[in-house]
């Protein structure tokens, strides 16, 4: 391997955004290094991240809270540029039922790391948030200077304080360069099927359920509510194709090498600055592959946001979307059907 390649930490790099954001990183020069505890994620993915690669991918099975194993990487992997950090719980309705899970496991996890970079001088971060932060916006669409409302969820209450915790030690002076994203609904899969969202268990994120109902897994998709402030009466997102959201994490570390400040921490909306309805997801995707979907209307789910969609204005990393839903969808249903091929 290379040692002229920026080494890149990536915390569940063995996840849905984060084994996408490895291929990125490869494709842009970068060596990622996969940390993972499988925990929701399957441990044959960092093999088809290295497939896509060209090579073999380090990688590590590794809790982030597990601040001696940290320690073991790190001092394994030598000279680190920078660490994207995607090792979190997500789903709002898990988040609901199970909050303690949460606040353990995600704030937790970023409590470790940032103590295990601090002592390994190790200065760059990339965070992944969301905007779930914003809870029910006062407007839309949704900018970096939108206020932080209180939380709809536990899961996003633990991505407000995860933000929090990074500006406490970018002002602690422990001479932290941070960008933290805050992603709307990334959606779709790698092009070449070979990877994709791959939930163990029930999926608590549309698209897949939209998935496995069009091939038979389940018998049915339940639209959560029909009662919103919308148009169709469904809640409103804006959803963004999973490639185009790593590559931004490419750009957020060409943000971390160009800054001169010693600290500091930059945040950016990843979005595509259109919203969608989930009944415009569900027409959009039959449209798009030709297969019919059975849905019914069901009661809404905890926690769950009415609309919300980014501004589409350039961001400070000079980074846009370039894929389309109808693109996303599409990428999304063949990942389903290469899933089906190898069982």
């Amino acid at each position: 391997m290379s040692k002229q390649r920026k080494k890149v930490i990536v915390t569940g790099g063995a996840g849905y955004i984060g084994s996408h954001t490895a291929v990125e990183l490869h494709q842009a020069g970068y060596l990622p290094v996969i940390l993972d505890n499988y925990s929701n994620s399957e441990q044959s993915v960092p093999a088809r991240v290295s497939e896509l690669c060209g090579e073999l991918i380090p990688r590590y099975e590794v809790d982030c809270r597990d601040e001696a194993a940290l320690e073991d990487v790190f001092r394994q992997e030598g000279d680190v540029f920078a660490v994207i950090h995607f090792a979190a719980h997500k789903a709002v309705g898990e988040s609901v039922a199970h909050p303690e899970m949460y606040y353990e496991n995600n704030i937790g996890s970023l409590a470790t790391l940032l103590r295990v970079m601090a002592h390994h001088q190790m200065p760059g971060l990339v965070f992944s948030s969301s905007c779930t932060v914003y809870g029910e916006p006062d407007a839309l669409p949704v900018t970096e200077s939108s206020p932080v409302k209180p939380a709809s969820s536990p899961y996003g209450f633990t991505k407000q304080v995860g933000e929090q915790l990074i500006r406490d030690t970018v002002t602690a002076e422990k001479g932290l360069k941070a960008v933290t994203l805050r992603y709307f609904n990334p959606i779709g899969a790698h092009p070449s099927g070979l990877i994709g969202e791959l939930p163990l268990g029930p999926p608590n994120n549309l698209v897949p359920f939209i998935t496995q109902t069009a091939a038979g897994i389940r018998p049915e998709l339940v639209v959560f509510g029909q009662d919103y402030n919308t148009p169709d009466g469904t809640c409103i997102r804006d959803y963004i194709h999973v490639v185009d959201l790593a590559r931004a994490h490419v750009k957020a570390l060409e943000h971390l090498a160009v800054h001169p400040a010693a600290t500091f921490n930059t945040t950016v909306n990843i979005g595509t600055g259109a919203g969608s309805s989930v009944l415009e997801v569900v027409h959009a995707f039959q449209r798009v592959t030709q297969v019919p979907l059975k849905f019914r209307i069901g009661p809404r789910r905890p926690g769950d946001v009415e609309a919300v969609w980014a501004a589409s204005e350039a961001n400070v990393l000079g980074w846009k979307a370039k894929f389309s839903l109808e693109d996303a969808l599409r990428d999304a249903w063949k990942w389903q059907l290469a899933l089906a091929e190898r069982t």
